[in-house]
């Protein structure tokens, strides 16, 4: 009996051993499994402020002034006096046309202004003589009514003589043809030593550059809404920016909708000091439509889109995310206007949403402005 215990002991003590060391392997992985933390996500209070909506349009940027430059007098192109596509300020030479047949013209005028003078100086003395004979009836009242007549003929050449000399003058100032605008001169649609026929030729196109008109039109709806007077406030930007860098003054609404498009034609003025911006470039522009005591502005990252809905995650306070489907209205500084499905005091989910699996995760939630969410936690909850 006593080696039937012996053997029983010796089998028994492996098998201890073997639980010992499944007991310890059992209670090493316990200790090495650990509950996974909360991913952190930036969260911003949903607030309302009052600000002023915007609406967008598309547009296009003209000249105030578009001068087609054609000669007064014919002749041959003896200069041209600009390069092509730069800044001219107003006066400057822009064409030289051959001066040399209306110099001749200017002399041949002169000459007659001198002969005129001189036939009005004999005439005038013989008026005078006729006038002293007269009172002594020395000469008939026929021949002082001749030279009376006489004189008044010669005053008429004079004048005549000198209206010609003026226009000689003005033919020869319009051989050199300056820009009556300061701007921006095109292209010279004729060169050296062609022909140009006066108010016929085109010369060249010169349009202003500072300040520049912005055309666009506003549906009927939009106008409605808005009152829409002129010294409103705008801005412009160019097509595939995401800024408005210049701000430009409405000064023009049209008075009758466009029948066929429906729209009303609104115009503002923008300064343009560097040339910038070109006539004809189409811009993009944003104008005061209306005003909002209690917009609900949410950064536009935060909202997403699930076919025709847009949605966005809500915390809740025991910090869980909570799908909710919202309306949205127009943009304003960055950030959309939410109309429908939200309230004031909110939390919402604006950076980290990537980090949200599925509806109702736990999630740790750093504060951020709604208007810096990329700008470092300003209080992280406990």
């Amino acid at each position: 009996m006593q080696a039937t215990l012996f053997n029983n002991a010796k089998l028994a003590l492996p098998f201890a051993v073997l639980l010992g060391f499944l007991a310890g392997c059992d209670a090493q992985g316990q200790s090495n499994t650990s509950v996974p933390q909360p991913p952190q996500v930036e969260v911003a209070e949903v607030r309302a402020e009052q600000v002023t909506l915007w609406g967008g349009f598309s547009g296009r940027i003209e000249a105030p002034q578009t001068v087609e430059l054609r000669p007064r007098v014919s002749g041959y192109i003896d200069q041209v006096a600009f390069e092509e596509g730069e800044l001219v300020s107003e006066g400057d030479v822009l064409f030289v046309i051959d001066p040399r047949p209306y110099e001749s013209r200017k002399q041949l005028a002169q000459a007659e202004l001198a002969r005129m003078r001189s036939q009005l100086a004999l005439a005038n003395s013989e008026a005078d003589r006729a006038a002293e004979l007269w009172e002594r009836r020395a000469v008939s009242r026929e021949e002082y009514d001749q030279r009376h007549a006489a004189q008044i003929m010669a005053q008429a050449a004079v004048d005549a003589a000198e209206a010609a000399l003026q226009s000689a003058q003005l033919d020869l100032e319009y051989t050199r043809i300056k820009a009556p605008i300061s701007g921006r001169i095109g292209r010279a649609d004729i060169t050296r030593g062609n022909l140009a026929s006066a108010d016929n030729t085109l010369l060249a196109t010169l349009v202003s550059v500072d300040p520049l008109y912005v055309y666009f039109e506003s549906d009927q709806q939009t106008v409605q809404a808005n009152p829409h007077g002129t010294a409103m406030p705008v801005r412009i930007g160019l097509p595939g920016g995401q800024d408005f860098p210049y701000l430009g003054q409405l000064d023009f609404v049209d008075n009758q909708y466009n029948a066929g498009t429906g729209t009303l034609q609104y115009r503002a003025v923008v300064a343009n000091p560097d040339g910038a911006l070109r006539p004809g470039q189409f811009a993009r522009v944003e104008m005061p439509v209306a005003a909002a005591s209690a917009a609900l502005l949410v950064d536009q990252k935060a909202v997403l889109t699930d076919q025709d809905r847009r949605y966005l995650y809500v915390l809740s306070e025991d910090n869980r995310v909570a799908r909710r489907t919202v309306e949205t209205g127009r943009r304003v500084d960055g950030l959309l206007v939410i109309t429908e499905g939200l309230t004031a005091g909110e939390r919402v989910v604006v950076n980290g949403l990537q980090k949200i699996s599925f509806p109702g995760i736990e999630v740790t939630p750093q504060h951020v402005d709604m208007r810096t969410p990329e700008a470092v936690a300003i209080a992280t909850a406990p």
